[in-house]
């Protein structure tokens, strides 16, 4: 994909990135507790997109600020006490987010299939990807040419 090919997720209102299967082994800021590099390449691209809002979503407590301070967890999506579609839907509309566009959701099939029942339109750079070594390249080609 060319650099280009981003410039319809400069303008996003919200930018959705994945939380991470590495974690601090205690309570820490949301923005700080996942250390593994896929979510970093994720974040990084996401800031420099320059968002009006950044939120993580979280296996099990879905929507995420970057401050708000949670407690580590071993819930990958799908799992039981996982975040549900159900769920996501009412806190994204107590946030009053629900009806934002643009939204761009960054991540895996797993993590933009369950931000789609809230944002069944938003833009996802990374589909089409053929796993993770390509999505990372992805991620560093936006976050290198954003702005």
């Amino acid at each position: 994909m060319a650099a280009n090919d981003y410039a319809d997720c400069a303008a996003a209102e919200l930018i959705v990135v994945p939380c991470g299967a590495r974690k601090l082994d205690h309570r820490a800021r949301a923005g700080e507790m996942y250390t593994g590099s896929y979510h970093r390449a994720c974040r990084r691209a996401a800031e420099a997109l320059r968002p009006d809002r950044l939120l993580i979503l979280s296996a099990r407590y879905g929507l995420l600020g970057l401050d708000e301070e949670i407690e580590p967890y071993d819930t990958p999506h799908g799992a039981e006490g996982a975040v549900t579609a159900a769920i996501l839907r009412a806190q994204a509309a107590e946030r009053g987010i629900a009806d934002l566009d643009p939204v761009v959701l960054l991540g895996g099939a797993r993590h933009v299939a369950l931000a789609r029942a809230v944002w069944p339109h938003a833009r996802t750079p990374l589909s089409g990807t053929r796993g993770m070594g390509e999505q990372v390249a992805r991620l560093a080609v936006m976050a290198r040419t954003a702005g």
